[in-house]
């Protein structure tokens, strides 16, 4: 891995770029420290042999190219055990400050309010005018990351865990010569952040870039549930369902901005293709009656997001 420490974009809100303010890692010391705690908690991710953090250069594992998908479709098995590598570690009470052999420790940064607003708000500043929202208020933007903010405090208020942030087929490796959740290899988790374990799950079960049929879903969900409550009786299904409607239709108003950022500004529309499949992600999520406020929202002022 070659990857020099990236310099800040401008400054965008409170004298910060984006980058800092949602949480993003500039520099190779977030994957070095990631890399060695995640091996400490018995997930796959690369061993890590020599690095140089002020270069932004490491020696890793290459963990090899077989994935989790097949013919542009989950391949259920290995979703499942996706899902139960990650069921026990949201049950640990994990550390927020991580060793850096030769450097000083690590501390992984909140994925705090000011992080998640800044993500829901790339949908207004490049995706709303792809459907015909281009004309919308300042005060109904206002209106709309008002809402977010109401539906989001509990998020934050919540329990946080080791949100790996991109936990989905791209990222993900199948070792079969390893035994149990060790056969699932994880990569790209630099940018990990401390927020609410239903973030991860969605990440998958509604993944951006393959078809997740409702069927599966539902069964990713229920073979969560049940490793979570054999880690934690308590375990409550109903207040993480909650929890994850909100994140999922989060993560899908931001990577639609994304997406359409990626094309608009970095000349690559490839992206485009996944926008029928994350729209549709979104207006699921909508549809639970935590965010009734923010679908009235959608609705009125991305009216075309519904006509698909």
């Amino acid at each position: 891995m070659i990857s020099p420490a990236r310099p800040d974009g401008p400054p965008i809100r409170y004298g910060k770029p984006y980058s800092a303010i949602a949480r993003l890692a500039e520099t190779v010391k977030p994957f070095v420290a990631m890399a060695d705690a995640l091996r400490g908690q018995g997930l796959s991710a690369p061993q890590i042999y020599a690095y140089d953090l002020s270069a932004g250069f490491v020696l890793l594992e290459d963990l090899g190219r077989d994935g989790v998908v097949a013919g542009g479709a989950p391949i259920a098995d290995r979703y499942l055990e996706a899902l139960a590598a990650l069921a026990p570690l949201h049950a640990r009470r994990l550390p927020d400050v991580l060793p850096v052999e030769g450097s000083t420790p690590y501390h992984i940064p909140p994925y705090d309010l000011d992080a998640l607003l800044i993500e829901v708000e790339l949908l207004l500043e490049w995706y709303a005018a792809r459907v015909g929202g281009g004309g919308i208020s300042s005060g109904s933007k206002a209106t709309f990351v008002n809402l977010w903010r109401q539906a989001l405090i509990e998020i934050v208020m919540s329990a946080p865990t080791w949100t790996l942030r991109d936990f989905h087929s791209p990222n993900l490796i199948w070792l079969p010569g390893r035994q149990g959740t060790a056969r699932v290899g994880v990569i790209d988790f630099q940018d990990t952040v401390l927020g609410h374990p239903a973030y991860d799950v969605v990440s998958l079960t509604q993944d951006a870039r393959v078809d997740v049929p409702d069927e599966l879903e539902m069964r990713l969900l229920g073979h969560y549930a049940r490793k979570r409550r054999e880690a934690d009786p308590l375990f409550d299904m109903a207040a993480f369902a909650r929890a994850y409607a909100i994140l999922g239709a989060q993560r899908a108003t931001k990577i639609l901005g994304i997406f359409a950022r990626l094309d608009q500004r970095d000349h690559k529309p490839q992206y485009l293709v996944h926008l029928p499949r994350v729209e549709s992600y979104l207006r699921k999520g909508l549809r639970h009656p935590a965010l009734a406020d923010l679908e009235a929202w959608y609705v009125a002022n991305l009216p075309a997001l519904f006509h698909a």
